[in-house]
């Protein structure tokens, strides 16, 4: 069918494209499936179709904040840290180049970490205090509560002026006094490590990851019908099946037929080609950098 709806599906649709049922397409269902799981891939790791933008809550456990905040491989050599042991580190100095293990594990589905929101003790003041505007609290609001801004006094009948001068100087001060999380984040190690001050932490500390989670096609099946997916995969399709006909250019077939698995797979090549141009220019999210 032209919409496709699942896997099954979708590599029929390929395969009509490339002459079946008229032709015999010399791809084993195995190479189909590695062909489309490699697609899919590349279609979550690059397509902004093939991500969304969400916002994970995560509690810290007692395991998280031992590992995070307790270990320390120079002063508690008791604690097995071989998995901690930076990978070119060897010889009789190994045990000065130890990685530290700050990170929470992520689902595999994360592809991408914008920012962490963590308590503003992790990171900054701990007491919540910001001068000339009074105690807010530990973790307090950055949302300030409506009409009264600690030393400030109320603003109910006041006018906006003050108030945007106010809560220029809060920002500012958070900024300042109250920065970002630092945070690192790899996909291909599911781990986000976060560099900031776990001692301040406890079991009921609670963080919220802004981040990217890559769009299962078995629950959103409109992804084996997007225009790219099927474009992508009968190009790579065509250049397995002229791989698989290299082997036998020159052969001649009844009739004088000479096969020419070749010139199959040098326009599989080139398709491809095209297609990942057309997507760094059309369909891939541009770099922070270059936004503005």
């Amino acid at each position: 069918m032209a919409k496709p709806t699942n896997r099954q599906e979708l590599v029929e649709y390929a395969l009509r494209r490339l002459g079946a049922p008229v032709l015999e397409i010399n791809v084993a269902d195995e190479q189909l499936d590695d062909i489309l799981d490699d697609t899919i891939q590349y279609f979550q790791e690059r397509h902004y179709d093939g991500v969304i933008r969400t916002y994970l809550k995560y509690q810290f456990t007692e395991e998280d904040l031992k590992r995070g905040a307790d270990f320390d491989p120079f002063y508690q050599p008791q604690l097995d840290y071989s998995t901690n042991t930076f990978p070119g580190a060897t010889g009789a100095t190994v045990s000065q180049f130890v990685e530290n293990s700050n990170y929470i594990k992520l689902p595999p589905h994360i592809i991408g970490v914008e920012k962490v929101m963590v308590p503003p003790e992790a990171t900054g003041s701990a007491t919540g205090f910001y001068p000339g505007l009074g105690g807010l609290g530990p973790g307090a609001s950055p949302y300030i509560a409506p009409g009264y801004l600690g030393g400030l006094g109320g603003f109910g009948n006041s006018d906006m002026v003050s108030y945007y001068i106010a809560k220029g100087w809060y920002e500012t001060y958070n900024f300042l006094f109250n920065p970002a999380a630092a945070i690192r984040f790899n996909k291909r190690q599911d781990r986000l490590y976060l560099d900031i001050n776990w001692k301040n932490l406890d079991e009921d500390s609670v963080i919220v990851i802004e981040c990217y989670r890559a769009l299962d096609p078995e629950h959103f099946c409109e992804i084996y019908n997007d225009s790219w997916v099927k474009k992508y995969l009968v190009a790579a399709i065509k250049k397995q099946w002229g791989q698989n006909l290299i082997k036998f250019t020159g052969t001649k077939l009844p009739g004088g037929i000479e096969m020419n698995g070749r010139q199959l797979y040098d326009d599989g090549v080139r398709e491809l080609e095209e297609i990942k141009n057309d997507m760094s220019s059309t369909y891939e999210l541009p770099p922070l950098d270059f936004i503005g």
